[in-house]
C-alpha cells in the first residue's frame, strides 16, 4: 500500500481522538431527544452526513435529509444536525436560520470552533481537524488534501456515535438489518 498510510490513520485518529466526549454525549443526548433529525451539509460532509443518517434510520429514527422533496417541516422539538468543517458555509448558515426560526434545534459539526456558524448553533461538536479553511501555507498540517481529514474523521465518528447509541439504546444488529433496503 502507499507509505502515507500511517500518516493518514495518524491524522484520523489524532482528530476523531481530539473530540471532546461531553460534546459527543450531547450530540447523542440531542438525537435521542428528537421528534425528528434532519441532516444537511455540503460536497463530501455531506456524503458522510448521509450515510450517519442511514444509520440512524436503521436504528429507529425519524431522520430526513433538508432539500429532499420528502422532508417534512420541522419545528419545536426537532433537531437539525450540520456539518460546517470550514466554520462558515452560507447555505448552512442560512438552512439554521431558517430551522431556528421554526422552532427546531440546531447541531453544528464543525473544525472551527469559533466560525460564524458555530456561534449560530445551538450547540458545537469540534473535530480538530484540517479543512478548507486552512490547508494552505504556514496553517497546512495534513498530507491530505484540503478537508479530506475532517471528512474522514466524520464517517469515523459517526460510526462511533452509532455505536454509543445502540449500546444506550439497545439497538441489535438484527434490529438494524429490519431496517435495511430490500429493493438493492
Amino acid at each position: 500500500m502507499d507509505p502515507r498510510l500511517d500518516a493518514v490513520t495518524a491524522e484520523l485518529r489524532m482528530a476523531v481522538g481530539g473530540v471532546d466526549p461531553a460534546e459527543a454525549d450531547r450530540l447523542c443526548d440531542a438525537i435521542v431527544g428528537a421528534k425528528q433529525i434532519m441532516v444537511f451539509g455540503c460536497g463530501r460532509e455531506r456524503l458522510q452526513l448521509l450515510g450517519f443518517s442511514m444509520r440512524l434510520f436503521h436504528m429507529g429514527f425519524s431522520v430526513m435529509t433538508v432539500g429532499d422533496v420528502y422532508a417534512p417541516p420541522v419545528g419545536p422539538g426537532d433537531l437539525l444536525i450540520v456539518t460546517s468543517g470550514p466554520g462558515e458555509l452560507a447555505t448552512v448558515g442560512t438552512v439554521m436560520d431558517l430551522a431556528k426560526r421554526a422552532g427546531a434545534s440546531t447541531f453544528v459539526i464543525t473544525a472551527q470552533r469559533d466560525g460564524p456558524d458555530a456561534r449560530a448553533a445551538d450547540s458545537v461538536l469540534v473535530i480538530p481537524a484540517q479543512t478548507m479553511a486552512d490547508d494552505r501555507g504556514e496553517q497546512k498540517r495534513s498530507v491530505l488534501p484540503m478537508g479530506s481529514v475532517f471528512e474522514g474523521a466524520l464517517f469515523v465518528l459517526f460510526e462511533l456515535l452509532v455505536m454509543r447509541l445502540r449500546d444506550r439504546l439497545g439497538v441489535g444488529l438484527e434490529d438494524m438489518r429490519a431496517r435495511h433496503a430490500n429493493l438493492e
